[in-house]
């Protein structure tokens, strides 16, 4: 069964303000990751496939229902962690979970039993009785995760699950994620504005921008490598570069102290750059294949145009 589809989803608030705009997707389980910048529309989008908001255009599709016509259905079969601050600080998350849990159907006992295996599975089982005012940035995100758990549903949601926390807090909160995926066999969205969390945790990525579908495909092709050669040497960058030049082979600097080299279809590039290094007597510090970069999606797309990227940021904050 196909997990989320959309065809000419449009969404424009009171207003005339244009969230969602002729978005088409076409999606198979697995890990996946949403990235646009604030205000792309990502979360416009995780609202209307949780039949939260009735879209103005178009149409969507969960795990084979039509989230406008049959919320409850689609809710039943989904986890979500919203991006805000909803939890009730007053109780403990294993009263708090449970509650989630017979909220989804579950008898009194086999809800306070799934609430300590899913805290369990966030790491929050000793801080279980624990009112949760008292609870760190991170432990109410893991609760947020464990009350998305608890009902054992098909998909999650996830709007910026790393949402104010530190860099180790991050790290931990991917690996969660991660793998809560790979261990429960579950498809999960996650919702970015950081290039390097959906790079790390995700094996396809959706990327929107102003509303619009920017490319939808496997991480494995942003990252690709390119046909392009970082060359750096010990010394003598602009001897080289010269010397490649007479031999007809351009050459760029990459702006950090090496040189881009164009990989040609017969592959002499290689022997050009070593044969240079050697004649100039120059210590060959690097020359690799490079890769495509995550964020130069929001560049330039296969000779497309680059698209506005303001509000996206490539990797996480140090």
């Amino acid at each position: 069964m196909q997990l989320l589809s959309a065809e000419q989803l449009t969404m424009r608030y009171p207003g005339g303000v244009l969230a969602l705009q002729d978005l088409d997707l076409e999606l198979e389980p697995g890990l996946i990751g949403l990235v646009g910048a604030n205000g792309a529309g990502k979360s416009t989008l995780i609202k209307i496939l949780l039949g939260l908001l009735r879209p103005t255009g178009g149409s969507s599709r969960v795990l084979g229902l039509d989230p406008s016509t049959q919320p409850i259905e689609v809710r039943q079969r989904i986890g979500y962690l919203p991006e805000h601050d909803c939890l009730p600080t007053d109780v403990s998350a294993a009263d708090f979970i449970t509650h989630m849990a017979r909220m989804s159907g579950l008898p009194q006992a086999s809800a306070r039993e799934r609430a300590a295996e899913m805290l369990r599975h966030v790491g929050l089982y000793e801080a279980r009785y624990r009112t949760m005012d008292g609870y760190s940035t991170g432990m109410k995100q893991r609760v947020k995760l464990a009350q998305a758990l608890v009902h054992d549903p098909q998909l999650l949601l996830l709007d910026e699950p790393t949402n104010g926390l530190d860099p180790a807090g991050r790290d931990q909160m991917l690996e969660l994620i991660r793998r809560t995926g790979r261990q429960f066999g579950i498809s999960v969205l996650v919702s970015s504005h950081l290039l390097g969390e959906i790079e790390r945790v995700c094996d396809h990525l959706i990327a929107i921008d102003g509303g619009r579908l920017v490319r939808s495909a496997a991480i494995g092709i942003f990252t690709a490598q390119t046909a392009v050669l970082a060359v750096q040497v010990d010394h003598g960058l602009d001897e080289l570069r010269g010397w490649l030049d007479r031999a007809g082979l351009a050459a760029e600097d990459d702006g950090r102290g090496g040189l881009l080299v164009p990989l040609e279809a017969d592959g002499r590039a290689y022997d050009l750059v070593r044969d240079g290094a050697f004649e100039l007597e120059l210590p060959l510090v690097r020359l690799q294949r490079t890769r495509r970069q995550l964020q130069d999606l929001f560049r330039a797309v296969d000779g497309e145009p680059p698209v506005a990227s303001a509000g996206f940021v490539a990797q996480e904050d140090a």
